[in-house]
């Protein structure tokens, strides 16, 4: 399966709860596509998730359902780790 990185804008500073991701989730499921993690930016309002999926459409396709902004859908291939390795993701 492919990986993805997706860059999220909100209007708002984001509030995660555990309701909402179990919802997130549930939709995901319904798509085929798995939420690996997130990283949230210092001001709450931009997020950076790691992705499992079939395509980018998939993922669109379950952030339109959830709701939720996917201004940039990225696939990923390498992971660069910090000795200067690299690994096929």
């Amino acid at each position: 399966m492919a990986v993805f990185m997706i860059e999220r804008r909100y209007a708002d500073q984001l509030e995660v709860t555990a309701d909402g991701a179990a919802g997130i989730n549930r939709i995901n499921d319904e798509e085929s596509v798995r939420w690996l993690y997130s990283f949230l930016s210092a001001d709450k309002r931009k997020t950076y998730c790691l992705y499992e999926a079939p395509s980018e459409d998939a993922i669109q396709r379950a952030a339109d359902r959830a709701g939720l902004p996917a201004d940039v859908i990225v696939e990923v291939t390498q992971l660069i780790n910090a000795d200067g390795s690299s690994t096929p993701v």
